[in-house]
């Protein structure tokens, strides 16, 4: 495999007018939350059936308990690694204008990334369909989970129907406006840099092949070959995203 040419990815984004950094589970992988899918993925070990919009709505007191294992006690304590930082860094400097992720894992706000687009929502926020309201799933400061957890399933205080996360279930829509903002980035961005996503995931996977098309170029950081290797990534930096996004910003 040849050596990543962070002096050509460094150019890109110098040159670049509206960068658009595109992430999926792989930028979160270093921060210690697992990849959903593959041979090590949540999936392999969960059954994603119990996570279907359908399933969740009939049996909440059997949905519920996998939610908190998997999102709140598991994911709950990550934080944010090199790449999220760096990213951050360079929306700050100007040289990012949008930041589009497929995780819910909250790891690009904590950051200090601004202009970011939730495809899938987040699970920072639990929603009550009954009455509207939006209850944050942390204690202030974000080092435990708020009192709401205290029963299961969590219930709203205002009406006492059951809570539910504000990430996108199985068999739901992506939520707007983050589905359209984020497909308008297609149409804005001049450059795409794709980070740790696989290019499996649809309708997400269809943003960087909609701006390849409308004349971005691609810049794509992952530690194995992809969906989008080959098809339409300019350049290709093969490694993981801490490393990557390191030798990157340095090459600027």
């Amino acid at each position: 495999m040849n050596a990543p040419d962070f002096a050509a990815a460094a150019a890109a984004v110098i040159d670049s007018r509206h960068t658009t950094v595109f992430t999926g589970a792989g930028i979160s992988v270093e921060s210690g939350i697992p990849p959903f899918r593959g041979p090590d993925g949540l999936w392999s070990r969960y059954d994603p059936a119990l996570l279907d919009i359908s399933g969740f709505r009939a049996r909440p007191e059997e949905s519920w308990p996998l939610i908190k294992e998997i999102f709140y006690d598991n994911f709950g304590q990550a934080q944010p690694n090199r790449a999220h930082l760096l990213i951050a860094q360079l929306e700050a400097a100007g040289q990012v204008q949008a930041v589009i992720t497929q995780n819910i894992d909250n790891l690009h706000y904590e950051a200090g990334s601004r202009r970011i687009f939730e495809f899938h929502g987040t699970s920072r926020l639990l929603l009550c369909e009954n009455c509207g309201r939006e209850l944050e799933a942390f204690t202030p400061g974000g080092d435990g989970l708020s009192e709401l957890f205290d029963l299961m399933p969590p219930r709203c205080p205002e009406c006492e129907a059951i809570l539910r996360p504000a990430f996108t279930f199985f068999g739901e829509p992506v939520p707007e406006p983050a589905a359209s903002l984020s497909f308008q980035e297609a149409e804005l961005a001049d450059l795409f840099l794709l980070i740790g996503t696989t290019g499996s995931v649809v309708p997400a996977a269809q943003i960087p092949v909609l701006a390849k098309a409308a004349g971005a170029r691609i810049i794509e950081i992952n530690p194995e070959p992809s969906e989008f290797t080959g098809q339409i990534s300019d350049i290709y930096l093969p490694g993981p995203a801490t490393t990557m996004m390191e030798g990157l910003v340095e090459a600027m």
